[in-house]
């Protein structure tokens, strides 16, 4: 019998990542909370769409989620129109928010309460990895219920893996999100310091590029940070938000992270110029105010 999954949350990354599903024979009901995102994703995909989470999880074998912040989240899973006002007993909620440990540990208590499972999923690859399927996922939850999963997730991701209990892929995602921190302001300063030497940076970052210095961000952002174009991923709002959960966690088990603290420091400078939708990249253009 096909797999009936639920998706919650149709934006820049769920929008495909249901898409995919889709794709790959799963019977897929979506719910979004602007209706105009969904009727337009029903216009390029095969499936069904909800008014309520409730009623797009309704018989669901897999419920996705990829929402905003933990408030967002905790509305869509117990609110008064939440998944698991309908969720069936033995049905999987994976969720693919990036939100804090303690809110996965919280919700996935509640689900067990009805006998229905939770992972916290988040992924790192941006739009461009949502689009192209390339996701890397990160996950925490039982085992018994990432084997049940994962043949979903691979629809749209190329790595998937179980990290260890409940937190744990929330916890590994604030990891992620610290490297690319410290990556990105690296990689700015270095573009800066060579424009203010008069090189040609772009047949510079050809050359270190093949060194030690190579990282994901110099082969996808160095080209755009220098032709000032900051519209390619991921925004500052969402990053600020990550880095303080990050932060936040931080405190809580005795971790000293002074670089992050300060390049999140630096992404509200670039709130400040107005740069609040620009990509993450954009840490550039607060050094050339300077």
């Amino acid at each position: 019998m096909t797999t009936k999954v639920a998706f919650i949350g149709l934006g820049v990354m769920g929008f495909p990542m249901a898409g995919h599903l889709t794709k790959s024979d799963f019977d897929v009901t979506v719910y979004n909370r602007t209706q105009s995102k969904a009727d337009k994703w029903l216009m390029s995909y095969d499936g069904q769409a909800q008014s309520t989470p409730a009623k797009a999880a309704t018989d669901a074998d897999i419920i996705f989620i990829c929402v905003g912040n933990d408030d967002d989240l905790r509305s869509v899973v117990c609110g008064s129109d939440g998944i698991l006002t309908t969720a069936k007993r033995g049905a999987i909620i994976v969720d693919h928010t990036t939100a804090s440990a303690d809110v996965a540990r919280e919700l996935a208590a509640l689900s067990a309460t009805q006998e229905v499972a939770f992972l916290d999923a988040p992924v790192s690859g941006g739009e461009a990895g949502a689009v192209n399927g390339q996701l890397t996922v990160m996950i925490g939850g039982v085992k018994q219920a990432f084997d049940k999963v994962k043949p979903a997730i691979d629809a749209y991701a190329k790595f998937s893996q179980l990290l260890g209990p409940i937190g744990s892929g929330q916890l590994a995602k604030m990891m992620n999100q610290i490297c690319i921190a410290g990556v990105v302001q690296g990689l700015a300063e270095a573009l800066h310091f060579g424009q203010n030497a008069g090189l040609d940076c772009g047949s510079v970052i050809d050359v270190i590029s093949k060194g030690a210095a190579q990282s994901w961000q110099m082969d996808n952002r160095s080209k755009t940070m220098l032709a000032g174009e900051y519209e390619f991923g991921f925004a500052v709002d969402w990053m600020r938000k990550d880095l303080g959960i990050a932060l936040e966690e931080s405190r809580r088990n005795g971790s000293t992270l002074p670089l992050t603290a300060l390049v999140d420091q630096f992404y509200a400078d670039v709130q400040r110029q107005g740069g609040n939708r620009y990509d993450t990249s954009s840490l550039l253009t607060r050094l050339k105010k300077t």
